[in-house]
């Protein structure tokens, strides 16, 4: 057993699946005396619906895997030469292929009887864009053992609903408005814009203390089945000594018997041993006694 086969193994697996299949594996470690690899295969995470359909794509159609990342390297080449017409262009394909990735991703795991919802498909799509904008993440994406979905780096723009469409001229300027006028109007615009602004700012704050939150549930979950594996362990263990105990106080009682019987049979011997002796004693001197009168 190595980690890498075992990852495969895993990640491969449905996640309801996952975690009574990673317990079982690293308690096989464990009995095969490699403490290191059990304790990294323990804290495996489970994969999201998300990411295991990910994970199923890249396994069942290994060969999409170089048309995206290749198009994610063409994306970033013309993100950095600032290239309208070549971003424009695979714009389009960015479209059209994340979309189908991910609908595909679905069919899968229908397949394989896990539903995956919109907001599954929706993670789908951002992990799928997250290997066009990040080559770190396409290799990650490409190993197949993600736990979760994968987040696009800030400053990566993507093109998907509206690429290929070129921006309409801005309006030529009319006359000035007068100040007074155009104060009333930006003033309730940078209201509602500042309102969206705490709103966006705390849903990522709320989203950031979720996925906190649940990262902290993750590790407190893994950490005790890691204590109820070594508390397994040692009950194994303890019972196993518990056997050995019984099997050596049966075998002290049996060697018990047998001395007892050995020293009964020595003292029975040793009476015997005198006994004849004894009689020995007494024919000699009969014998002595005839052979004196005779002479």
């Amino acid at each position: 057993m190595d980690l890498e086969s075992t990852l495969d193994e895993l990640y491969a697996l449905r996640p309801q699946e996952f975690t009574a299949a990673r317990n079982e594996r690293a308690a096989q470690a464990r009995r095969a005396g490699d403490r290191e690899l059990a304790d990294r295969i323990r804290a495996l995470r489970k994969p999201t619906i998300s990411a295991w359909a990910g994970n199923l794509l890249v396994r069942r159609e290994p060969e999409k895997i170089q048309p995206l990342i290749s198009l994610g390297e063409g994306l970033r080449d013309a993100h950095r030469n600032l290239d309208g017409e070549q971003l424009r262009e695979l714009g389009r394909q960015q479209h059209l292929l994340v979309g189908a990735l991910a609908r595909e991703a679905r069919q899968l795991a229908a397949e394989a009887g896990q539903v995956v919802g919109e907001s599954a498909l929706q993670e789908i799509e951002a992990t799928l864009h997250a290997v066009l904008a990040d080559p770190d993440a396409a290799r990650r994406w490409a190993a197949g053992h993600l736990h979760k979905p994968l987040s696009a780096p800030v400053g990566f723009v993507g093109l998907d609903a509206g690429a290929g469409v070129t921006p309409k001229p801005a309006p030529s300027p009319g006359p000035p408005e007068p100040a007074e006028r155009r104060h009333r109007k930006e003033g309730p615009d940078r209201r509602r814009r500042e309102k969206l602004d705490r709103a966006g700012r705390d849903a990522e704050e709320a989203e950031q203390q979720a996925r906190e939150s649940e990262q902290a549930r993750e590790e407190a979950v893994s950490a005790l089945e890691r204590s109820k594996a070594e508390y397994d362990d040692a009950r194994e263990r303890v019972d196993a000594l518990a056997r050995e105990l019984e099997e050596a106080k049966a075998r002290q009682r049996r060697a018990e018997r047998g001395l007892h019987e050995a020293r009964d049979r020595a003292g029975e011997a040793d009476r015997t041993a005198r006994d004849a002796r004894r009689r020995a004693h007494r024919t000699a001197a009969v014998v002595e006694r005839l052979s004196a009168g005779d002479s």
